[in-house]
């Protein structure tokens, strides 16, 4: 069972930045693909951003695209997002997840069986 640990988060005002973590064990990180998804009250989870395994391809939200920037550290098995020009609608929790699947599936939460205790992101207006 992958034991994936999320750090970062917090509290921003409109237009700032934060930036988030993921750890995974050595094995997960090297065989899986790596994505961002979020939660807010009442809604479904949402595909934010995607790494495949080896770096080479990354996967944006539309509405994130030039403000979340996704990243692999292979020497610390990290998943690092940065979450630049934050709006009051990016507002939720977010969850790493690891997943073997594949480009065709990379956006489908349901594909994933692996993910994070999930972290706060609040932006204020």
């Amino acid at each position: 069972q992958a034991h994936l640990v999320q750090s970062g988060g917090g509290v921003v005002q409109a237009g700032g930045s934060l930036k988030l973590s993921c750890q995974a064990p050595e094995r997960t990180f090297a065989t899986n693909h790596m994505a961002w998804f979020r939660v807010t009250p009442g809604s479904e989870r949402e595909f934010v951003a995607a790494i495949t395994r080896t770096g080479g391809s990354t996967y944006y939200r539309d509405s994130m695209k030039g403000r979340f920037t996704i990243s692999r550290d292979s020497a610390k098995y990290t998943v690092n997002p940065q979450m630049d020009n934050l709006k009051p609608e990016d507002t939720a929790v977010y969850y790493c997840e690891a997943t073997l699947g594949n480009s065709v599936t990379i956006r489908n939460w349901r594909t994933y069986p692996y993910w994070g205790q999930g972290t706060q992101v609040t932006v204020s207006s």
